[in-house]
């Protein structure tokens, strides 16, 4: 029994050749806008000035949570951005640190400010510097 089949496939078309209809380009997909530079977040501002003030202070972490009454890994977290800090304890940070509340906020919406001058959204110019104020209710 010898069998002289061949071991190709066999490709039957479901359409003929000539029903298929004419290749048509690909059309290109519309571009996304570039994307706007991430805003600073607000609690990452507040933990890099109260961490610039006690630096140049040259107090230890230790010393500010002891004087705020506030524990050690907490401040060192909010320092960091990692926390969102109540009111209640950004006045202890501020106070241990001879601030009061008021001079917090006013320095971080300094910062804020010169980091979103650096890197305007919304289709500004950089040379805007624009500030229409700080409304922070807490």
């Amino acid at each position: 029994m010898s069998s002289h089949t061949s071991d190709e496939a066999r490709v039957i078309p479901l359409r003929p050749h000539a029903a298929r209809p004419a290749a048509r380009p690909a059309a290109r997909p519309p571009q996304p806008p570039a994307p706007l530079p991430r805003e600073p977040l607000w609690r990452d501002l507040v933990g890099d000035v109260l961490r610039r003030e006690r630096l140049a202070q040259e107090r230890t972490l230790k010393d500010v949570a002891e004087a705020a009454r506030i524990s050690m890994p907490y401040l060192s977290e909010v320092e960091r951005g990692r926390k969102e800090a109540s009111s209640e304890v950004l006045a202890a940070a501020a106070r241990a640190l001879g601030l009061n509340l008021g001079d917090l906020l006013t320095r971080v919406h300094g910062e804020l400010v010169r980091v979103t001058a650096r890197h305007p959204a919304g289709g500004r110019g950089a040379t805007s510097s624009r500030s229409d104020g700080l409304c922070l209710a807490a």
